[in-house]
């Protein structure tokens, strides 16, 4: 029996990770949570969001830009969350509209798609 999900993985192109701390930490706000010794030298960062993580892995020769593949951020004031994207230069994309929920997407500085959610 599958009793949740524990984490998700995206990835970043190696030696990107200060970037990534930077948007992540700093602009969405997210905490960084310590890897386990036995992980530390292969790259990368982990972060908490809620009671989950989020773990940016690194790898280059990748073209994200091209992927549907995504993570979808629960927000409680969508409105606030674009607004300070778009302070951030970040180009916000009108979603497909599901009944019950408002969002809408990006894409990070390294391409990964992104999606904020909030339940209506």
């Amino acid at each position: 029996m599958i009793l949740g999900i524990h984490h998700v993985q995206i990835t970043i192109p190696k030696g990107k990770e200060q970037a990534g701390k930077t948007f992540y930490c700093g602009v969405l706000g997210l905490k960084e949570k310590e890897k386990p010794e036995s992980l530390k030298g292969r790259g990368g960062f982990w972060l908490e969001v809620g009671d989950r993580e989020v773990h940016v892995g690194t790898e280059d020769g990748v073209d994200r830009t091209k992927s549907k593949a995504h993570i979808a951020y629960q927000v409680k004031d969508i409105r606030y969350w674009q607004a300070k994207l778009e302070k951030y230069g970040i180009t916000i994309m009108e979603s497909i509209p599901i009944p019950g929920f408002e969002r809408f997407e990006f894409r990070d500085p390294f391409g990964n798609r992104v999606e904020m959610i909030q339940v209506m």
